[in-house]
């Protein structure tokens, strides 16, 4: 498993932790109404917004703020203007960052994105510098302990799969399209008597640069403080870390 995959599947399980700071819950919150500006309301024709909400409920989220983020995201209840921005930087080593950003304020988060790059080696660049070392993928993590390799084969590529991945301890990675990231997931779901690890459309890195030592640490630590922020909705890069040395930098 790449370290950025790792470092993913470590930051989920903060999730909950998070949520009772309500740190979780803004980020979602932020989500469901861009999804539901973007699609509408009906999660059932908007695949966005049902994977927003199913990342609410994971961290319990209550159905009533589930409900008004969606009412402001359509414009049923007030709410201020947001815009999605990504921002693209290198961080120590050059590793490629994508940052994306939901915001009531284009002023405030860019400045404020660009001094967490250089607080931590980094530094922000400019459009397209790095989107480039990246593509959308549907990205499903599905427990081993819930499904066998070539029944889940069968059934993933049967529904629009491109990539099944095994090398993770613990889950299978199945890559898909964006087009056909949903499919995909309600086939899966439909056979196994598990929830997912995790299912979402990501920028996923075309290829992967080692990191180690002090610039590794220090990449870690970005990453962690960009995913802190609370216009960010995703960061991803394309790093990977050794998982020993992955192990002792997060204990």
């Amino acid at each position: 498993m790449s370290g950025h995959s790792k470092w993913a599947t470590i930051k989920r399980s903060k999730a909950v932790v998070d949520a009772k700071r309500g740190k979780a819950f803004t980020k979602v919150t932020k989500e469901i109404m861009a999804a539901a500006k973007q699609g509408g309301g009906d999660q059932n024709l908007n695949p966005r917004l049902r994977t927003a909400i199913a990342a609410a409920k994971a961290v319990n989220m209550p159905s009533d703020n589930i409900k008004k983020a969606i009412m402001k995201g359509t414009g049923e209840l007030a709410a201020e203007a947001m815009d999605e921005i990504v921002y693209e930087g290198f961080g120590p080593g050059g590793v490629a960052v994508m940052v994306e950003t939901t915001t009531d304020n284009k002023n405030r988060t860019p400045s404020e994105i660009r001094s967490l790059f250089a607080k931590h080696g980094g530094n922000m660049g400019e459009p397209g510098s790095v989107a480039w070392m990246f593509e959308k993928k549907g990205v499903i993590n599905v427990p081993k302990s819930a499904i066998g390799e070539d029944d889940l084969m069968t059934i993933a590529l049967d529904a629009g799969a491109e990539d099944i991945e095994t090398e993770d301890a613990n889950n299978y990675v199945v890559k898909t399209m964006p087009t056909d990231f949903d499919a995909v997931v309600e086939k899966i779901k439909a056979k196994i008597k598990v929830e997912l690890e995790s299912a979402e459309v990501m920028m996923v890195p075309k290829t992967y640069m080692a990191i180690e030592g002090k610039a590794a640490e220090q990449l870690l630590k970005l990453l962690d403080a960009l995913d802190d922020h609370d216009d960010v909705q995703k960061v991803h890069a394309n790093f990977d870390i050794d998982d020993e040395l992955m192990e002792k930098l997060r204990s």
